[in-house]
């Protein structure tokens, strides 16, 4: 089933194995002033491959005997330099995900909107043409995409900078998910910084860090007149933020009340100020983030599932640092350059402390071990160099834990005693080693355990029985 138009502007190749979602593409393609050529099934489309170039490629994912992944592969061998639009449907987002980490530019849900469809090949067009003509953007792509302000070179970094990479050309919602202190607002604006509106505004706002009441406004902003003596209206987040992005992290605290009219900016790209009746456009690109699981929250009644469904098309899972210390290292020298350059220091960090970093769990992630290292320099005022001295208790504790030392003769000394007996005495240890740690300050010392002080008076009266 192959069809041709005019060569007007660009060529391009729609592959479906619905007859109706073919002939509503190539009428509204073919609207548009595209030269269009379709194909029932995948092995249809390779033949039109062999015989012609395109400039861009629209597949739907699920069609048999060949499926649109591999068509996908295929195509992208034969034609590096044509862009490829996925179509899908929610039940296959995640494999529309998957089709963007083979190189297809963007994907468009079932059912989708002309003016999304037109807007993305536009964009698919563009992009891949600048990619075709200029070889020197090319290596810029390549030389720098493992930066973004970002520090890091685990293997699960670099899948990170890659996923952020392919993800900035598009402009569907992303959901980063991650632990606190992970990097999650890092990540959002790399993908602003990478995309066609990085010379547009970046908003971010916490949700869990405004009042319900006061959240509503902040967003969507106030409509004219709606309070006694109040003339002009008030402009919210998404509305300043037109033509650019918006991050919205702990997107789990937003109120139910809320979540439905951010699910209808979302479709529909229109916005409704709080105390207002007609709604408006708005053009902004949405990144939100989570500390916690949002099945949990739908399962709890807490989350809308429709909203989940579309926040979540894209998911980008940051990992914690205990998962990848290998970065420690380079972190820590990333944020004691920042020191020196700006206290015009030499501060440097002995092996010994820099192997405790390493063998700590860090439950507060990158921003735990940013405040460690700050707090350490300054410490080390009348030195330059950072040991394992300076570090916090705790991470001394974890250093100690895991060498080893003198363990042979502990157990020795316990042997044939209750396993209560050795934790008890090992929590004896523990104490007085955070307690001589900060200098005798019993207060101190119990904040460190976090423990009430009571809670340390009767355990470290313990200690001296």
């Amino acid at each position: 089933m192959a069809d041709t138009a005019p060569a007007e502007k660009a060529r391009i190749l729609v592959v479906d194995d619905e007859l109706s979602i073919v002939e509503v593409l190539k009428a509204l393609l073919r609207r548009e002033g595209y030269s269009v050529m379709t194909a029932s099934d995948g092995a249809e489309a390779l033949s039109l491959l062999r015989q012609q170039p395109f400039d861009l490629m629209v597949s739907d994912i699920r069609m048999r005997p060949m499926d649109g992944i591999s068509l996908l592969q295929e195509a992208r061998t034969m034609m590096p330099h044509m862009g490829v639009i996925m179509i899908t449907a929610y039940a296959t987002v995640e494999t529309a995900v998957e089709a963007m980490k083979y190189g297809a530019f963007d994907y468009i849900c079932k059912p989708f909107k002309i003016d999304e469809l037109i807007l993305t090949v536009q964009r698919a067009l563009s992009y891949e043409l600048a990619l075709a003509e200029n070889e020197t953007l090319k290596e810029t792509f390549r030389t720098t995409k493992y930066h973004f302000s970002m520090v890091g070179d685990s293997e699960q970094m670099l899948g990170i900078y890659d996923m952020i990479e392919k993800i900035a050309r598009t402009e569907s919602t992303v959901l980063v998910l991650g632990e606190t202190g992970t990097g999650k607002k890092m990540v959002a604006r790399a993908i602003h910084s990478t995309s066609r509106r990085s010379e547009k505004p970046f908003f971010s706002i916490n949700c869990a860090q405004i009042p319900e009441s006061m959240l509503e406004s902040e967003l969507f902003g106030i409509a004219d007149g709606i309070f006694p003596g109040a003339a002009m209206k008030k402009q919210g987040i998404f509305e300043m933020a037109h033509g650019g992005t918006v991050f919205l992290d702990e997107i789990g605290a937003m109120p139910l009340s809320l979540q439905a009219k951010f699910l209808r900016l979302l479709l529909e790209r229109e916005m409704v100020p709080a105390g207002g009746q007609q709604g408006f456009p708005v053009d902004v690109r949405v990144i939100v983030a989570t500390s916690e699981r949002l099945e949990n929250l739908i399962r709890l009644g807490q989350f809308r599932e429709d909203l989940f469904h579309r926040l979540s098309m894209i998911p980008i899972d940051l990992p914690p640092l205990r998962e990848r210390s290998m970065d420690i290292p380079m972190l820590v020298n990333h944020f004691l350059a920042q020191i020196n350059d700006k206290e015009k220091r030499s501060i440097t960090i002995e092996k010994q402390a820099l192997r405790a970093l390493r063998q700590y769990e860090w439950p507060g992630n990158i921003g735990e071990l940013e405040s460690v290292i700050v707090k350490a320099a300054a410490a080390a005022s009348d030195s330059s160099l950072i040991t394992l001295s300076s570090l916090p208790a705790a991470i001394q504790a974890a250093a100690a834990a895991d060498s080893g030392n003198g363990a042979a003769a502990e157990f020795a000394q316990l042997r044939g005693q209750s396993l209560k007996t050795f934790l008890r005495a090992k929590e004896k240890d523990y104490i007085r080693f955070v307690l001589n740690q900060c200098g005798g300050n019993k207060e101190k010392a119990a904040e460190a355990l976090g423990i009430s002080l009571a809670t340390f008076y009767r355990k470290y009266g313990d200690t001296d029985t």
